[in-house]
């Protein structure tokens, strides 16, 4: 699988309050809920974010609590995938759980800016930075793992196995 988009670029430690601001965590409805994704952060996000685009930060992206919203509404605005240097652990299961792309790739994560043009081949783990014309290489998820995010999320995995 083959994405492509634009990239929201970010630094260090963008905690899940950044991602979703606590004070909007009693919305139930998901559509109304990620219309407030990244506001503290990038108050364009919403705004400018098209079905496709990644997320790109630095170091510990989605620490802070161990909600699942901060997924679920990046997902929902149709980022393809988050690329970062490290991810905060319970975020990254969030991730996979709620069948949300990410990927570890230090110099991706560094060489690549805001606006950039950037494509990921999920198969291989390459990182394709079109704008400049470089190319980084991630590890890709094993076939069980490519397997829930091609589903949308475990349950709709296991759903899907029959389990």
């Amino acid at each position: 699988m083959v994405v492509k988009g634009t990239v929201f670029k970010y630094g260090d430690n963008v905690d899940t309050d950044v991602i979703i601001p606590a004070r909007y965590l009693n919305i139930a409805d998901v559509k109304e809920l990620s219309s407030h994704a990244m506001e503290d952060i990038d108050t364009e996000f919403v705004k400018k974010v098209q079905p496709g685009d990644i997320v790109v930060a630095t170091r510990n992206f989605g620490c802070g609590s161990s909600r699942e919203h901060a997924p679920l509404v990046l997902r929902e605005n149709q980022i393809s995938c988050v690329i970062a240097t490290s991810f905060a652990r319970i975020f990254y299961r969030n991730a996979i759980n709620i069948g949300l792309p990410i990927l570890e790739c230090e110099q991706a994560a560094n060489a690549i800016q805001a606006e950039d043009t950037v494509s990921i081949d999920f198969d291989t783990g390459v990182i394709t930075n079109e704008t400049k014309g470089e190319i980084y290489q991630a590890a890709a998820f094993p076939p069980f793992i490519q397997s829930i995010v091609k589903a949308g999320g475990l349950l709709k995995s296991l759903k899907e196995r029959g389990a």
